[in-house]
């Protein structure tokens, strides 16, 4: 091979380690520049409501007066005494989901007829929205705090239950044959192979809970309780104060981000590679 066909052989195979090594910079940029995007949407949205005149009382909504409001809410600590009771409420209520939908998505999962048999009433249930149980949950519980719990519960549990059931059925029976022939009973195997192995499968689908939760979490809060985020998002509501309002919003979408990013981080670290 002569001389120049080495060095344009050499050059061909550099250009890509160049893309490569420009790749981490644009994935770590691509998020902020989804954000600055969002952003400058809704500084567009607030100059609309600024200049129509038929919107001029939403002004509040505007990125000025609301990030104003937000800076008073971290400032007085009132974005925390919101907060606090309603993460414990989606707390509770989640673990009342992962206690009930995690060991039914073993028990669906590991056995076809047991699935046959609550496939049907569980999709039916699944398929009904939470918020159409608000009435029973408020007859049902002595406390308006124990509904709302009732209500993220029964949002949060399919996803956790379906989860678990489809990690299940993805275990290699290769696994569960060693495990029998070493002398692991059924619990044994169970413990030892398929936990380990659904555990990714149980905090996604925790992840999806979570997601759901938070929706439904504002909404069973106009109930009579007198604390939460759906309290002061309504508060808000019924004294005009928009631009509070928008604060409260921006707080629950930065609340439910960390969220979602810490259990996306311990589902992708949950990755179980058996023993070989």
């Amino acid at each position: 091979m002569s001389g120049s066909a080495i060095e344009a052989a050499l050059a061909v195979e550099g250009r890509p380690e160049r893309g490569r090594g420009l790749a981490p910079v644009v994935e770590r940029l691509a998020p902020l520049a989804g954000l600055a995007g969002l952003f400058v949407l809704w500084f567009a949205a607030g100059l609309v409501l600024e200049s129509v005149p038929a919107y001029a009382a939403f002004a509040g909504f505007a990125p000025g007066p609301a990030l104003a409001a937000f800076r008073d809410l971290i400032a007085t600590g009132e974005a925390w005494r919101a907060a606090g009771p309603s993460l414990a409420r989606v707390g509770e209520g989640l673990a009342v989901a992962f206690l009930l939908g995690a060991p039914l998505g073993l028990l669906v999962g590991s056995a076809p007829l047991v699935e046959r048999i609550l496939q049907p009433p569980f999709q039916l249930l699944r398929m009904i929205s939470p918020l159409a149980w608000m009435p029973v949950a408020v007859l049902a519980f002595p406390s308006w705090n124990g509904a709302i719990v009732f209500l993220i519960a029964a949002a949060a549990i399919w996803p956790i239950l379906f989860a678990t059931a489809a990690g299940v059925k993805r275990v290699d029976p290769v696994w569960l044959t060693l495990a029998r022939n070493l002398g692991a009973g059924r619990l044994g195997a169970l413990r030892a192979i398929v936990v380990p192995a659904v555990a990714q499968d149980i905090l996604t689908g925790l992840r999806l809970a979570l997601g759901v939760a938070w929706i439904v979490l504002v909404p069973a809060e106009y109930l009579g309780v007198t604390s939460g985020l759906g309290y002061a998002i309504n508060d808000a509501r019924d004294t005009l104060s928009y631009d509070r309002l928008a604060a409260l919003v921006l707080l629950i979408g930065l609340i439910g981000y960390a969220l979602d990013a810490a259990l996306g981080r311990l589902a992708a670290r949950a990755r179980w590679i058996p023993a070989t």
